[in-house]
């Protein structure tokens, strides 16, 4: 497979990346991250984004977006997190939007601001679901820190009953539906555990097992783009900061022992940025081994990200550790990435089911 991006794409990069540079300013962000003791309150980003028409970007026109795919998903998950923008939303609702097909009314809402969140353990792989059961109609169980759960206007249940596994769209309003958020030390995104007790849903025209294997491809792509736009801006505050700041009366970015940290991650950066590109490409495509290029770009890259941050707070010093310094968003956004949809094991461990070794 032989990809590259088109001029649309390119297009719309550096159109991103210059509202983000409007709209998702350091102390914007901070205000809506809360990160001086406030709460956090992401609404005010999340409504610009939708309004502003860049969330639905890579969500085709009959869900309710702008079209476009994988690709353009992936390089708004990049972008997004350069500036450590509020994402969770954004990333359930585009995980979400693919089991509504066969609701079009329903991802139309989701996109265009409601938002939806797939009822799966955030530490989890989206085709791994937690013992969530239908019996005469009704779903009960409980399935622990859900991405973007606190911020959904629907939730995509899969449940298992006498008819195998299926997916349900619920409203996380119904009675029986609980919705309890937890605090992430990465507060650019949000879980929340969602308990189910005797609700009600409707079933969604769906084989599930495909689509929460397609989802979990979409995951993993979009999560290691999310890492490599963390990586990259951890790269240039690392090599802003070398240059400033002095030690024996030179920059510290003239020690070779910082060139050389600062090189590493230059160059896990850009072989990230081909995996990860190719990895989009392939899932979108329908390659045979798409499966393959997802688990690894998101074992690969995020395990090169959170080596990444390492060396940028090292390359910071105490600074990196404060909160009036950016590093440490991107340094928690990258730990988070780590283990997001599942740690690098559980993909390698994938990779390892797909492979004909034997």
């Amino acid at each position: 497979m032989q990809w590259r991006f088109s001029e649309e794409q390119h297009a719309y990069r550096e159109a991103l990346r210059g509202w983000l540079g409007d709209v998702a300013g350091s102390d914007r962000v901070r205000g809506w991250l809360g990160v001086d003791g406030e709460a956090t309150d992401p609404g005010p980003f999340e409504r610009r984004l939708v309004e502003d028409g860049m969330g639905g970007v890579g969500v085709p026109e009959e869900l309710g977006g702008q079209g476009g795919g994988l690709v353009e998903l992936a390089i708004a998950a990049e972008e997004l997190a350069r500036v450590a923008a509020p994402s969770s939303a954004w990333l359930a609702t585009a995980l979400a939007a693919p089991a509504l097909e066969s609701r079009p009314d329903l991802a139309k809402a989701a996109v265009e601001g409601g938002h939806a969140a797939l009822a799966v353990a955030a530490e989890s792989l989206p085709d791994r679901p937690p013992a969530v059961a239908v019996e005469g109609g009704r779903i009960s169980g409980t399935v622990p820190r859900v991405l973007g759960a606190d911020r959904a206007g629907l939730l995509v249940v899969p449940a298992g009953g006498a008819d195998g596994l299926r997916l349900y769209a619920v409203d996380p309003r119904s009675p029986g539906v609980s919705i309890a958020p937890r605090r992430l030390l990465d507060r650019s995104r949000s879980v929340a555990d969602v308990g189910l007790d005797g609700v009600t849903g409707e079933v969604l025209d769906a084989d599930a097992a495909a689509v929460l294997a397609r989802l979990a491809d979409v995951a993993g792509v979009l999560v290691a783009a999310d890492a490599l736009g963390a990586m990259e801006r951890m790269l240039e505050l690392a090599v802003e900061y070398s240059g400033q700041r002095h030690q024996f009366g030179v920059p510290i970015g003239s020690f070779q022992a910082v060139k050389h940290a600062a090189a590493t991650i230059l160059v896990d950066v850009e072989a990230g940025r081909s995996g990860v590109y190719y990895a989009a490409a392939s899932v979108a495509g329908g390659d045979p081994q798409r499966a393959l290029h997802a688990a690894a770009v998101k074992a690969q890259v995020t395990t090169a990200a959170g080596r990444a941050a390492d060396s940028a707070l090292t390359m910071h010093g105490a600074i990196g550790y404060t909160w009036e310094h950016d590093l440490h968003l991107l340094f928690k956004r990258a730990r988070l990435d780590e283990q997001l949809f599942g740690s690098a094991g559980a993909w390698n461990e994938r990779i390892a089911d797909g492979l004909a070794l034997v």
